[in-house]
């Protein structure tokens, strides 16, 4: 998909739709106000007469305007003004380009960057308009004998009042097309049902990533012979009860000027089915645990963002891979195993696989030594109930990485919620027979799930997202959902700008 950025008059733009968004009040945009003029005030006439309804997210197709070169206009109602923020920004825009999604145009061209929020300028604007529309162009119909017709939506020209915003909207489109085709990739591994993308299938996929980055990113795959002599105990415990064998997947961007340049770490929670294994899960909705990958997915999609944004930083995306899967093998509740850190854990749940699979990663990213290390899982159904659908679960060992993380979610409108890591929940951990248990009980169920984790994090920088409540959709529009790409990359892209200061400060 093209985006290309013009300051052409929107009255004279040649297109199959010009895109225009309105508030309730009917005070028009400048775009608007222009194509209102050329057209004999049709855009006040629809709002007076009452055909049109600007409330947020509401949309209507006008197929024929007077006095302009495009073919039609798509209305986006803004809902009202002193209210429109980001929120409100993003909905519209989603609802606009979903009801492109269902019409045969090519191309179009849209006004947005008009729309007045604080703090966000063109390039931010321009971001949302791309990964938005790539967003609503993807399909999943592999499996499907009639997959129906493909999208047709090939351009979307993105039209700016300010002539001196030019490169800030190009760039901001740039990184909003990588990011959008990242989170397409993370809702397409996601989506893929687990007798398809198995442990083995993500490791082929980082081999295809590699192959496809002009030497920027290298794979490198530990089997189960090497986790074994490794001594990653742990995550090949969760896999002993499948046919399918465990993988930990590496994946090297390298990027900065500097090869020995401190990396950022992205750890990713790859459980490509999770029955619950001895501890097995209710049949109902356990479809659903093919989703139990998106943490590694989510991987994924950042690496394949990184490496078409070409930030000048060092990042490694290690994937944890595994079947959760009850057998004759398949580890039991009480089963007591050895960590490649060389603690010990008694498995007091076997459903609580994901942080047996991440602890022997975490631990595998000490030999980097990493500036930073994020981790991602679907780990919990408690943050769930803590946080619901719109918020990711947040804790780390760090705050000022802690910070970053909530910024670089805030911007890329992909936000996360900072829980406590507090000593006094690691109580719960106790085991009477292990170094520790790997459930804490009920309460605070996720929090303890992190302190599980962060007994494997002592060497540096931390934080652990869980996205259990985000990562994908369930009921009618059930499938992944790609978060949190937007997040992961914008702060990986938040930590080139900050080496750049870094360098001109040493430099001055």
């Amino acid at each position: 998909m093209e985006f290309p950025v013009q300051t052409a008059n929107p009255v004279k733009v040649e297109t199959a739709c010009l895109v225009i968004p309105v508030f309730k009040d009917g005070e028009l945009l400048p775009a608007a106000a222009r194509i209102d003029d050329a057209s004999e005030r049709l855009i006040h006439q629809l709002i007076e007469r009452g055909d049109f309804n600007a409330r947020l997210g509401n949309v209507q197709l006008v197929p024929y305007a007077p006095g302009l070169a495009a073919d039609r206009l798509l209305l986006v109602g803004l809902g009202e003004r002193e209210k429109c923020q980001e929120a409100a920004f993003c909905k519209a825009l989603d609802a606009a380009f979903a009801s492109l999604g269902q019409r045969t145009v090519e191309e179009v061209a849209i006004t947005f960057t008009d729309i007045p929020l604080d703090d966000r300028d063109a390039g931010w604007k321009a971001h949302r308009i791309a990964e938005s529309a790539l967003r609503a162009r993807y399909r999943f119909t592999d499996f499907k004998s009639d997959p129906g017709p493909d999208p047709t939506l090939e351009r979307v020209s993105i039209l700016l009042s300010d002539g001196a915003e030019v490169d800030a909207a190009t760039e901001g489109a740039r990184v909003g097309e990588a990011v959008g085709n990242g989170i397409n990739l993370t809702r397409q591994l996601g989506n893929l049902p687990g007798n398809v993308c198995t442990p083995r299938y993500l490791a082929s996929e980082a081999e295809r990533l590699a192959a496809e980055s002009n030497g920027l990113m290298e794979a490198e795959i530990l089997d189960e012979e090497a986790l074994e002599a490794l001594g990653a105990h742990s995550l090949l415990s969760v896999g002993h009860g499948s046919e399918e064998p465990s993988r930990l997947i590496v994946m090297h961007y390298r990027g900065a000027e500097d090869t020995d340049e401190p990396p950022h770490v992205l750890v990713g929670k790859g459980i490509t089915f999770d029955t619950g294994g001895i501890s097995i899960k209710p049949g109902a909705g356990m479809d659903e645990m093919k989703f139990d990958m998106c943490g590694a997915a989510s991987v994924f999609g950042t690496m394949a963002a990184i490496q078409v944004i070409k930030p000048k930083i060092n990042v490694i995306g290690i994937v944890a891979a595994a079947e959760n899967m009850p057998d004759g093998r398949a580890t039991k509740p009480g089963d007591i195993i050895k960590t490649l850190k060389g603690l010990s854990v008694e498995v007091l749940n076997t459903d609580a696989e994901g942080r047996l699979v991440l602890c022997d990663a975490l631990t595998y990213a000490e030999r980097f030594q990493p500036a930073s290390v994020v981790d991602i899982a679907t780990l919990t159904g408690a943050a769930i109930i803590a946080l619901g659908h719109h918020a990711t679960g947040l804790m780390a060992n760090d705050d000022d990485l802690a910070l970053d993380l909530l910024d670089a979610g805030e911007d890329a409108w992909d936000r996360a919620w900072h829980l406590p890591l507090w000593d006094e929940y690691q109580e719960q951990l106790d085991s009477n027979f292990a170094d520790l248990a790997n459930i804490g009980g009920r309460p605070a169920g996720t929090i303890t799930a992190g302190c599980f984790l962060s007994r494997f994090t002592g060497e540096y920088p931390w934080a652990h997202l869980d996205i259990a409540g985000t990562a994908w959709n369930s009921g009618k529009n059930k499938g992944a959902t790609g978060r949190p790409v937007g997040l992961l990359t914008r702060y990986l892209l938040d930590r080139e700008a900050e080496l750049k200061d870094t360098v001109i400060e040493n430099e001055s």
